[in-house]
C-alpha cells in the first residue's frame, strides 16, 4: 500500500500530457494482463479492455468479473491504483478547464479569429458601444483591450478580453489587430487631465496605425485642439467627447423634437437609421437614385460627407461614390437584398 501511495504522489506531479499517456498505457497493459489471467472469462482482448474501463470508472455492470484467485487479486489492484489514477486524470482535466476560465477572466488568453472589432479602454461609453454593436451585428466578435485585470463582460461568449497596455505591440498582437475589422479607441476615463487622456489615445492610435494601417480606426478626442495631431497620423474617424452631447442638448432646448430624431439616428435599437447602399446600374444622376430610393421607402441623404446631394439632383454620380440613406431595417434589407 505504501508503494502505491508513493507512486500516486509522484504521478500527481506529472504534466497533463504525461498523465494521459500513463493512463492509456496503464489501461492497455491492464487489459492484456486481465485477458492473460482469464481468457475463458473475457473470451477476447476487447472484452477485457471493456471490463478494465468499467472497473476503473466504478460502473461495474457485472456482465464480466474475475473468477480466479489471481483475477480477483488483479481486480483489487485495479480498485486501489486504477481508480485513483483515473480520478487523478479527471481532476487534471477539470483543473485545466477551470484554469482556462481563470485565464479568460484575467485577460491572459490570446484572441484567435478575424474580422472582429477591437474596443480599447473600458468605460461606460465602451459598454454602450458593445451593446450597439450587438444590436447592429449580433454575431460579431468583440475584443476589449484594457489595463484592468478582470473581464468586464464575462457573461458574453463573443466578447474576448485582453489585459495589458493598449499601446504595446505585444498586446495589440494578442488582440489579433492585423486581422481586425476595425478598432475604436475611447478616451481613458480614469485620467482626469484632458490633455493626458488625449496623449494616451494618441500613443495608442500611433501604435495601431504603425502596425496595422489597413484597420479602420475611430478615436474619441477630449480636446478639439488635438484633432490636428490625430489627423497627422491618418486616423480614419474621430469624435469629440463632449461635442455631440452639448449640441444635442442645445437643439433639444431650442427646437423641440430634435433630440428624438438624433437619438433614432445614433442607435439601431429605435426607429429609422442611416445605412449605406451600393450604387445601382440604373442610376445615372443623384436624382435617379433619389427618386428610385424614395419610391422604395428610403431617403437619400448624402454621398460620403456631402449632405447637399439633394440640391445636385442633375449631377452625375461620380465613380467611387458612397451613398447613404435613412430607412428602417426592413426597407434597407429589401433594397440591398441582405
Amino acid at each position: 500500500m505504501y508503494f502505491f501511495l508513493r507512486v500516486l504522489n509522484k504521478t500527481m506531479r506529472f504534466k497533463n500530457t504525461s498523465i494521459i499517456l500513463t493512463v492509456i498505457i496503464f489501461i492497455l497493459i491492464s487489459a492484456s494482463i486481465a485477458y492473460l489471467l482469464e481468457p475463458a472469462t473475457f473470451t477476447s482482448w476487447f472484452n477485457s479492455l471493456y471490463w478494465v474501463l468499467t472497473t476503473m470508472a466504478t460502473v461495474g455492470y457485472g456482465d464480466y468479473f474475475a473468477k480466479t484467485v489471481l483475477g480477483k487479486v488483479f481486480t483489487i489492484f485495479l480498485y486501489i491504483f486504477g481508480i485513483g489514477l483515473l480520478s487523478l486524470l479527471i481532476g487534471k482535466v477539470i483543473d485545466s478547464v477551470a484554469g482556462i476560465q481563470r485565464q479568460r477572466e484575467a485577460g491572459q488568453l490570446n484572441f484567435q479569429g478575424k474580422d472582429h472589432i477591437i474596443i480599447i479602454n473600458w468605460s461606460k461609453k465602451a459598454h454602450y458601444a458593445v451593446e450597439e454593436i450587438m444590436t447592429y451585428l449580433p454575431g460579431a466578435e468583440i475584443v476589449i483591450v484594457d489595463e484592468t485585470d478582470k473581464h468586464p463582460l464575462l457573461n458574453r461568449s463573443n466578447v474576448h478580453f485582453i489585459s495589458g497596455d493598449p499601446a504595446s505591440d505585444e498586446v495589440l498582437e494578442r488582440a489579433m489587430l492585423q486581422k481586425a475589422r476595425s478598432a475604436i479607441v475611447f478616451a481613458d476615463s480614469r485620467i482626469d487631465e484632458a490633455a493626458l487622456a488625449d496623449g494616451k489615445s494618441l500613443l495608442i492610435t500611433s501604435s495601431i496605425e504603425r502596425t496595422a494601417p489597413h484597420v479602420h480606426t475611430t478615436v474619441e478626442i477630449v480636446q478639439e485642439k488635438n484633432i490636428l495631431n490625430f489627423r497627422y497620423i491618418n486616423v480614419n474617424e474621430f469624435v469629440l467627447s463632449h461635442d455631440a452631447i452639448s449640441r444635442l442638448a442645445v437643439r433639444a432646448a431650442l427646437q423641440e423634437g430634435n433630440s428624438e430624431i438624433f437619438s433614432q439616428l445614433l442607435s439601431r435599437q429605435h426607429g429609422d437609421d442611416i445605412f449605406e447602399v451600393p450604387v445601382e446600374a440604373g442610376w445615372r444622376t443623384y436624382g435617379d437614385a433619389f427618386q428610385d430610393l424614395l419610391s422604395r421607402g428610403a431617403t437619400l441623404i448624402s454621398d460620403r460627407g456631402d449632405l447637399g446631394v439633394n440640391r445636385k439632383l442633375n449631377t452625375p454620380i461620380p465613380a467611387g461614390a458612397r451613398l447613404y440613406i435613412i430607412a428602417d431595417t426592413a426597407t434597407y434589407q429589401a433594397i440591398t437584398g441582405k
